[in-house]
């Protein structure tokens, strides 16, 4: 069963002014805020995450309930660089992850994943895309 959720960490995060987390917040119900186990990375003006097996290490972002699946994925795949075929070469993945509202609530939940090698991106050691923009690397 695909979970109805997705988690966002960057240019989609609640309270963000661009188009495309306008389009998010217009079709879908924000659930709350939480973390999944990952490394969150400075890919250019905007962030990517990948998955973690160090239990330390948290991704912090926004869960929003989608209301129309087929559609709103659509417009948001191709927003990320999700070819309509996804391969190897796209920018991001959309994977389901398990992630954890504050409130320690578990949720099974869609995330963009970065889809290539990290090992030349700085990486966002506190997880939190908003905090390190506000420290002066003003990204977006």
């Amino acid at each position: 069963m695909r979970p109805d959720y997705l988690f966002v960490y960057g240019t989609l995060l609640k309270g963000v002014k661009n188009d495309m987390s306008r389009f998010l917040v217009a079709h879908s119900q924000f659930v709350g805020t939480g973390s999944f186990q990952g490394k969150l990375y400075q890919v250019s003006w905007f962030p990517g995450a990948v998955v973690s097996s160090n239990t330390q290490e948290k991704v912090y972002g926004s869960v929003f309930k989608i209301d129309d699946f087929e559609n709103v994925f659509k417009v948001l795949d191709a927003y990320e660089g999700i070819t309509p075929v996804p391969s190897e070469s796209d920018l991001f993945k959309r994977e389901s992850v398990q992630a954890r509202l504050d409130d320690g609530t578990p949720i099974e939940t869609w995330v963009y994943l970065y889809n290539r090698s990290v090992n030349h991106l700085k990486w966002i050691s506190s997880g939190d895309f908003l905090k390190f923009s506000e420290q002066g690397d003003k990204l977006f």
